[in-house]
């Protein structure tokens, strides 16, 4: 079976890690990502056609496109899909609801985006305005440069895409399409093709998509090693007991915990040494955050509350569970290193230079965001993100952000 054959229709207001599907979504779950992985595999040698996009470092999300309801365009965050949806049609209804710079992103894309002439609705990332658009050098090279979030992008200067981002008012990246009725009933489908909007040179309008996937091979030593990761992956997940996986997909709040231990090794740019000593790690880890919030309640109502909270949670590390959360974090090691040498021989063919800039030491080379592995379909999609890379940047206090400021020496 493959990966189209797991599909789940659902917003893109939150796409899941790959190897975080392993804790989420099951044995249905898991099977998805080492599924995603091989089917990512397959297209660099033909013989798959899935879709891959890469992921950009924009902010914020932007909605755009006609309101099912009236007919009229909008444009809108993610409380679009709120029980009432909040779409802007003005640059009053922005004004009562944002401010900074946000309702200012929001009130050019109002301004700029009809030109477009989009039809249904569409998601994208706000990548600059004309405002944010620089000339810089960088290791000896010109290029014109903007820096949205965490990641600057680079356009050589002087060529056909930096004459075009110079002349926009803004630039949007777009990376999936709705459907439906209504804004509570629509299904989203990644991948827009923006061949079918108008064209304005007020708007830099892109898709997310790559093209031509016959250019991504992959040398026989590359296809090696994923064929190894993911026989290793095959392996591991035969040994986890089904059970522990389904408890996990049952209780998100378990779940989100076990993710929120491990990002925590994450920011500081650590990889997991030995499962069985990150077990115990993690337990101790409840327990602490447990005795935190017994301390905090002030009544003995309150602290028995939260010490049978944490009761029900120790239940489930049983020696079966334990057994296979070390089994499930060996998976995760193993997914991740197949998708860091998938991100590898993705970022060799990016067009536009990406950069992280250091508070004081000048501009480093990095790879992208990452990509979005999409099934054939186009209803399902997971990240494949180096977050060792990108999200350690993203936290660090050392990498400069976009809306920052350098600080003096």
């Amino acid at each position: 079976m493959n990966f189209a054959e797991y599909i789940t229709e659902q917003k893109n207001t939150h796409m899941t890690h790959i190897e975080d599907k392993v804790l989420y979504g099951g044995v249905k779950g898991t099977r998805e990502a080492i599924l995603a992985l091989r089917a990512l595999r397959d297209t660099f040698a033909g013989e798959h056609d899935g879709k891959v996009s890469v992921k950009w470092d924009g902010a914020p999300a932007i909605f755009a496109g006609t309101d099912p309801r009236d007919g009229k365009f909008f444009v809108a965050k993610k409380g679009i899909f709120n029980k009432s949806p909040k779409v802007y049609k003005t640059d009053e209804d922005i004004d009562a609801d944002t401010s900074g710079d946000l309702s200012v992103k929001l009130k050019q894309a109002l301004a700029y985006l009809p030109a477009l002439g989009i039809r249904g609705v569409v998601q994208g990332d706000f990548l600059f305005s004309s405002t944010d658009i620089k000339s810089e050098k960088i290791k000896g090279k010109s290029y014109i440069t903007f820096h949205p979030n965490t990641i600057v992008y680079a356009i050589p200067a002087n060529t056909q895409m930096a004459k075009e981002v110079k002349a926009a008012k803004i630039g949007i990246v777009w990376h999936t399409t709705y459907t439906g009725s209504s804004f509570e009933t629509m299904k989203a489908s990644y991948g827009v093709d923006v061949t079918q909007f108008r064209k304005t040179k007020n708007v830099w309008s892109q898709d997310a998509m790559l093209r031509d996937m016959t250019n991504y091979t992959m040398t026989k030593k590359d296809t090696e090693e994923v064929n190894e990761y993911l026989s290793q992956a095959g392996s591991l997940f035969n040994q986890i007991a089904s059970t522990t996986l389904r408890q996990l997909e049952s209780n998100e709040q378990l779940a989100k915990s076990i993710e929120q231990f491990n990002n925590t090794f994450v920011r500081e740019g650590q990889i997991i040494a030995n499962s069985r000593t990150h077990v115990n790690a993690l337990i101790r880890w409840q327990r602490q955050r447990f005795k935190k919030e017994i301390d905090k309640r002030k009544t003995a109502a309150g602290k028995e509350k939260q010490k049978k909270a944490l009761k029900d949670l120790m239940d489930f590390f049983s020696p079966t569970n334990r057994a296979s959360l070390e089994k499930i974090f060996e998976l995760q090691k193993v997914i991740v290193l197949a998708k860091l040498k998938l991100i590898n021989i993705l970022d060799r063919f990016n067009k536009i230079k990406t950069f992280l800039k250091h508070v004081d030491n000048g501009y480093q080379t990095t790879g992208s965001e990452g990509f979005v592995a999409i099934d054939t379909l186009g209803s399902d999609a997971v990240k494949i993100v180096d977050r060792m890379e990108f999200s350690y940047a993203n936290f660090s206090p050392e990498i400069l952000k976009g809306w920052q400021t350098p600080r003096r020496s």
